[in-house]
């Protein structure tokens, strides 16, 4: 029997989706034996690989990156999953909605900066004017809020999905839990 190839992606987010799949402790050893981990920002990977059976995509879409990346994995990803109140909402990352990105991006790097006070503009992403909840950009198949959501979450949906089974996330978690 082949392996389920999964990826993990994290887009505008604090990275405590990640933190809570990796917090599922000795449960993390039973889905390692049912998958390969293609894509990660824990796997040393660059291009994002085809063929890919479930995503899991923490983070708003904040950026032109962020916007041409979601639309690589929607192409190569048979099951797309929104994973944290940022994917699902915007949450937190979205509350820079109501300023102008170059308001934004004065206050981070002149106003608050004692050296070098100067916004850069090469070798960093260029921010939309709004960060957007991935299901604006493209198509999502599953749900799991949380701020983060749980591990147990996290992994019942997983096994879920291995199994052929449509997740049941009201069960274990909400919107802010």
């Amino acid at each position: 029997m082949s392996k389920a190839r999964i990826a993990t992606v994290w887009l505008d987010g604090c990275s405590g989706c990640h933190m809570s799949l990796l917090d599922m402790d000795e449960k993390i050893i039973t889905l390692a034996s049912l998958i390969e981990m293609v894509y990660s920002p824990t796997v040393d990977m660059k291009q994002y690989p085809q063929n890919v059976d479930v995503c899991l995509i923490e983070g708003a879409a904040s950026s032109d990156e962020d916007i041409h990346k979601l639309k690589i994995i929607r192409l190569n990803t048979k099951c797309l999953v929104a994973l944290g109140d940022c994917a699902i909402t915007g949450n937190v990352p979205s509350m820079r909605n109501m300023y102008k990105v170059e308001e934004i991006l004065n206050r981070a790097y002149v106003e608050n900066a004692v050296l070098q006070q100067q916004i850069p503009r090469i070798g960093v992403p260029v921010l939309q004017t709004r960060c957007r909840p991935i299901h604006e950009i493209v198509k999502v198949d599953v749900f799991v809020p949380g701020c983060p959501p749980p591990s147990e979450t996290i992994y019942n949906c997983v096994a879920d999905l291995l199994a052929g089974k449509t997740p049941d996330i009201g069960a274990t978690t909400r919107f802010g839990k």
